[in-house]
């Protein structure tokens, strides 16, 4: 059943609390990131994010966005620090956009929304593996990265390069050699509070972890992304555009920043 979702008009957003009740749980994500109401927390510590290229494994085509996926049977490539206790594990990163630049990311900022988010995925490694940790309520802490029209983004480049080998639902290529913190922007301030996953069975399992500064993308990379399907080979073509959730309420949920 969980793959019968989506975000067309039959299966999106709207619809999933249907067959995923906890969508309108108490901590659900994203939200829209009230600045004047995330309060400085003065024992938030910097993020450390320490990632290893040769982790780095492929590339696939879920039906839903793309996603670079990670070795994380060790600890070579990990995050630690900031609002998390313990070590977490990099499962993969993963992107949402829109159909045009003036939309895109799921997290919005005083109801300012990006082109697109990038969303680095993490597990606890107090659980056995990223299954054991995925419902749990400490079990992932999830980095995210919005994305800003502007110049070409070099660091970008290898990714989207990549794209074109993973055109359908259900592709698959090996993507090697690559390092994710080519991808974060210079200053890792963030915001941060407790959330779930922003896709089905969307677990109230999420850390999260916002930059409050981009990087850029320019709009001929932005069509690149859009350049993916959401459907496999032999079904009729639809553009994979518009696989963002929007905002959820807060439901009282504290925000914290970990800059003045």
């Amino acid at each position: 059943m969980s793959h019968d979702w989506g975000y067309a008009d039959h299966n999106g957003p709207h619809k999933w609390c249907e067959t995923f009740p906890i969508a309108n749980g108490s901590r659900q994500s994203p939200i829209d990131i009230q600045t004047s109401g995330a309060s400085y927390d003065e024992k938030l510590k910097p993020l450390t994010l320490q990632y290893q290229p040769s982790t780095s494994l492929d590339i696939v085509n879920s039906g839903h966005s793309f996603q670079v996926n990670f070795a994380d049977d060790n600890d070579s490539s990990t995050l630690t620090g900031g609002p998390i206790s313990g070590k977490y594990r990099l499962k993969q990163f993963h992107f949402h956009w829109g159909a045009s630049d003036d939309k895109g990311s799921e997290h919005t900022v005083n109801g300012k929304c990006y082109p697109a988010e990038l969303h680095l995925v993490h597990w606890n490694t107090k659980y056995p593996s990223f299954k054991d940790a995925v419902d749990k309520p400490d079990g992932l802490a999830v980095v995210g990265v919005f994305l800003e029209i502007g110049e070409d983004n070099p660091k970008l480049q290898k990714v989207l390069d990549a794209l074109h080998t993973i055109k359908c639902k259900g592709s698959q290529n090996p993507f090697t050699n690559f390092d994710p913190t080519t991808l974060l922007p210079k200053s890792l301030d963030y915001w941060t509070y407790l959330g779930s996953l922003t896709t089905p069975p969307l677990h109230e399992s999420v850390t999260w972890i916002v930059c409050k500064h981009t990087i850029s993308v320019s709009s001929a990379q932005m069509k690149k992304f859009r350049s993916l399907l959401f459907t496999a080979e032999k079904e009729k073509a639809c553009c994979m555009v518009n696989n963002y959730r929007p905002p959820q309420p807060l439901k009282g949920r504290k925000v914290c920043a970990s800059f003045k």
